[in-house]
C-alpha cells in the first residue's frame, strides 16, 4: 500500500521533530520544509537538514523566504507604520503567514495529500497555520499531532529517545523566536504583568552604557527602504544592516501586553531594531510629504491591516484592498531621514524629500506668508468659528 505523502512545516525544534517521527510511524511519507524568514544562520539550517534525515523524512527542503517576506508583508507594515499597541512589530504573525504560503507551495509541487504543523493548542500560531492551510489548500488533509495528542515536553523527549533520537536540552528559561522583523522572547517574567524582563533575556543582552551616539541616514523610494548612509542596498539588506546597527543600542526592545486570538491577555518581550527604526523614519517622512487627511486615514487603515495579519485573517479579501490603498499612498514617500542612535533610544534629527509639502518660500509656520493677506485670514477665521459660535449662543 502506498504511503500518504505529507508536508510538515519544520523548525527543527522538539515539537516538529516529534511530528516527523510520529507521522512516519502513522504511515506517511514525510517531507519537511523549513522556511527561512531571517532567523536561521547557515550552520543552523545545515543542522536542521541533517536532523530531518535522522528522523526519517523522505525529503527536506529549505526555502529562503526573506525577500518574499519583505515584498509580501513587511513593506505593507512599513507603509502602514504598523506597531501593535504602538509598540509590537508583528514579526511572528508576518512570518507565519509567509511560512504557510511557502509550505503549501511545496506541498503542491510534491503532490502531497496532507499538510502538518507542530503548533500546540495554547497559542496564536495554531490558528494562523490552520486558517492559512484551509484557505489556500482546502483539498489537503490537515494534521496537527502536538495539539491532538496534548503531550508534555518530557513525553515528546521520551518518545524520541525510545527511538534513538536524543534532542538537546532546552537552553535557558525563555522561548525565543527569531526572524528578520524581530525576535520575540517569552517565559518566566512575561507570564506576570508586574515582573520585569531582565536585559540578559534579550538576544542583545546587557546594553553598554558607554556607546557613542551613532548617526545614520535611511533613504526611502515610494515607501521602501533603498539605502543606508548613502549606500544603495536591497530592502532585505537594509533591514539586516539596521538590525546589526541597532541591536547593541537596545533599539526596539520592549515588552508588549495585548490580546491573543483566543481571547486571553498575554505578554511577550521583543527586540526589533529594524522595525522600530524604519517605521519611525518612515512615519517622519510621511509627515513631510502626505496631506493631513492621508495621514489620518493611513493610521486607521494601517491599524486594521495589522489587526487582520495578527489575528489570522490575512487571507480575507479585505487585506488585498488595504494593500492597494497603502501602496497608492506611498507614491510620493521618497526621501531621506536622519537619525541618531543612543543607548535605549533614538532621535530623528531631520528629513528631506523632493515631494516636501513644507516650503519656506510660500509660508513660514506662525509668521508671514505670501498666500493670503491679514484681512483674508481674519475673514477665514471668522467663518471657521461660525458653527461653534452658534452652538454656544443656543446653549445660553
Amino acid at each position: 500500500m502506498s504511503k500518504k505523502p505529507v508536508v510538515l512545516a519544520f523548525s527543527g525544534g522538539l515539537d516538529t521533530a516529534f511530528c516527523t517521527v510520529y507521522l512516519r510511524e502513522q504511515g506517511h511519507d514525510v517531507t519537511t520544509v523549513t522556511v527561512d524568514t531571517g532567523g536561521f544562520p547557515a550552520e543552523q539550517l545545515a543542522r536542521i537538514e541533517a536532523l530531518s534525515k535522522q528522523l526519517g523524512a523522505v525529503a527536506h527542503q529549505t526555502v529562503d523566504a526573506r525577500a518574499t517576506l519583505f515584498q509580501g508583508y513587511l513593506r505593507y507594515l512599513i507603509a502602514g507604520n504598523v506597531l501593535r499597541g504602538q509598540l509590537y512589530p508583528l514579526s511572528v504573525s508576518a512570518e507565519r503567514a509567509c511560512q504557510a504560503v511557502e509550505v503549501v507551495r511545496v506541498a503542491r509541487e510534491r503532490g502531497a495529500q496532507a499538510l502538518a504543523h507542530g503548533s500546540t493548542g495554547a497559542g496564536n500560531d495554531q490558528v494562523r497555520f490552520d486558517v492559512a492551510f484551509r484557505s489556500l489548500a482546502p483539498e489537503l488533509q490537515l494534521i496537527t499531532p502536538i495539539r491532538e495528542l496534548s503531550l508534555s515536553r518530557q513525553q515528546e523527549l521520551d518518545f524520541l529517545a525510545e527511538r534513538g533520537v536524543h534532542m538537546p536540552p532546552k537552553l535557558g528559561s525563555y522561548s525565543v523566536n527569531e526572524g528578520m522583523w524581530g525576535t520575540s522572547v517569552g517565559g518566566r517574567e512575561t507570564l506576570d504583568s508586574w515582573s520585569t524582563l531582565p536585559e540578559a533575556a534579550f538576544p542583545g543582552g546587557e546594553i553598554p552604557g558607554d556607546l557613542k551616539p551613532r548617526p545614520l541616514v535611511i533613504a526611502f523610494e515610494k515607501g521602501v527602504p533603498v539605502a543606508l548612509d548613502g549606500q544603495a542596498l536591497s530592502p532585505v539588506q537594509v533591514v539586516e544592516a539596521i538590525n546589526a546597527l541597532g541591536k547593541p543600542y537596545g533599539i526596539g526592545r520592549g515588552v508588549h501586553l495585548g490580546d491573543t486570538i483566543l481571547g486571553i491577555k498575554g505578554r511577550v518581550g521583543f527586540e526589533a531594531p529594524a522595525a522600530h527604526l524604519l517605521i519611525t523614519a518612515h512615519r517622519e517622512l510621511e509627515k513631510l510629504v502626505l496631506s493631513g487627511k492621508q495621514l489620518f486615514w493611513k493610521e486607521s487603515m494601517g491599524n486594521l491591516y495589522g489587526s487582520l495579519l495578527h489575528e489570522g485573517h490575512f487571507f480575507d479579501p479585505l487585506v488585498k484592498d488595504l494593500e492597494a490603498f497603502l501602496a497608492s499612498s506611498q507614491e510620493r514617500v521618497t526621501g531621506e531621514v536622519k537619525l541618531v542612535l543612543h543607548p535605549r533610544t533614538m532621535v530623528v534629527e531631520g528629513v528631506r524629500s523632493p515631494f516636501s509639502l513644507m516650503d519656506a518660500k510660500v509660508a513660514t509656520y506662525g509668521e508671514a506668508n505670501v498666500l493670503w493677506t491679514g484681512s483674508e485670514a481674519a475673514g477665514f477665521a471668522k467663518l471657521y468659528g461660525v458653527a461653534q459660535m452658534l452652538s454656544h449662543k443656543a446653549a445660553k
